[in-house]
């Protein structure tokens, strides 16, 4: 049996779920999803465990640095709708974060990103076809722990990874001729983010023998506080303070991926916005020949501090709400007060 992480890394991973959980309704929920997260660690710990140690070096090494575990503790807070954390929940659970890690693996290969969790992506140190290769070892792990739970989750996580798929295919194309381009990246935000939220909330009513008909219901709210949690990200991805975030300023943009922010300063039509546009258009061109992507610091700096950076985070809280919203199905009480707290806090967070 693996050993659980130590205990000062598990209380930075309990951070957000403390907030979550500050409620007077919601504050006795708080131990037992603090021991049902035990418990998904202790699980994800035996699964990132092979027979080979260089094969575990690699599976281990993002888990390792950390997380948020923000789609295990929503399965266990939904589980309390039904017959609380069963083995299938925890599995669940543990499922669903190994396809969220396996995708970060996949993800920075793909935007070229230098850091991931405050070290170096993987793909720095092995090299990308290492990286890739063990983020489908994560997924293949995922899909064998959902198989043995039964159908009904083979549906869940082929569903989600189907989502994650078409959302990263997306993203990598870009918006086409015709398709309004804040749209077009809602809806990837959607697919790649909500559907994993999404599926962890659902994970957890279903796995736990809860009401049926709160599958849907909860299904929205994760896939709307999804979204508001990467719209906040593109937010923080302007950050200027990297060891906060464990990332450089401005990962995605460098890379050419367009975040919201970006997306809304195209739309402006004042002569200042349309030059910055342009700057930082023309930085990711010279960075994508070879150029220092230090060369993007101060135009980056100036949408940090730009209108649309504000009105990003206002947008997210707008898809916060919506997604409170969603909850209108579910009984008055702990649960539906400690998941509407999970949306107002997921907007109100510096990393």
């Amino acid at each position: 049996m693996t050993s659980s992480p130590s205990a000062p890394r598990l209380a930075k991973h309990l951070g957000m779920t403390e907030r979550i959980f500050a409620g007077p309704r919601t504050r006795k929920l708080l131990a037992t999803v603090e021991a049902g997260l035990e418990r998904v660690e202790t699980r994800l710990g035996d699964e990132l465990t092979v027979s080979d140690a260089l094969v575990d070096a690699k599976t281990r090494y993002l888990y390792e640095a950390g997380g948020k575990r923000l789609r295990p503790m929503l399965a266990l807070l939904t589980a309390q709708l039904g017959d609380g954390a069963t083995e299938d929940v925890i599995a669940g659970a543990a499922a669903l974060e190994l396809t969220h890690l396996g995708s970060l693996y996949h993800d920075d290969v793909m935007d070229g990103a230098d850091k991931r969790r405050g070290v170096p992506s993987a793909h720095e140190v092995w090299g990308n076809n290492v990286a890739i290769l063990t983020g489908d070892l994560l997924f293949s792990r995922a899909s064998q722990l959902m198989a043995r739970i039964g159908e009904r989750a083979i549906r869940v996580q082929a569903d989600t990874f189907e989502r994650l798929v078409l959302g990263q295919m997306h993203e990598t194309i870009g918006a086409q001729p015709g398709d309004d381009p804040v749209e077009f990246y809602i809806q990837v935000l959607a697919d790649k983010t909500g559907s994993l939220i999404a599926a962890a909330a659902q994970v957890g009513v279903l796995f736990s023998g809860g009401p049926e008909e709160l599958a849907e219901p909860l299904l929205a709210f994760g896939e709307k506080a999804g979204v508001a949690f990467q719209l906040l990200d593109d937010v923080i991805d302007l950050s200027a303070d990297p060891e906060a975030t464990g990332k450089v300023p401005g990962t995605d943009l460098r890379a050419g991926v367009p975040t919201m922010p970006y997306l809304l300063l195209t739309r402006a039509d004042d002569e200042a916005s349309r030059e910055l546009a342009a700057t930082i258009d023309r930085g990711v061109a010279e960075i994508a020949e070879g150029a220092d992507p230090a060369i993007l610091d101060e135009p980056l700096a100036r949408l940090r501090d730009h209108a649309v950076t504000a009105e990003t985070r206002r947008l997210a809280e707008k898809w916060a709400d919506d997604a409170v919203a969603a909850l209108a199905p579910l009984p008055s009480g702990a649960v539906r007060d400690a998941l509407t707290r999970f949306a107002e806090v997921v907007v109100d967070r510096a990393s």
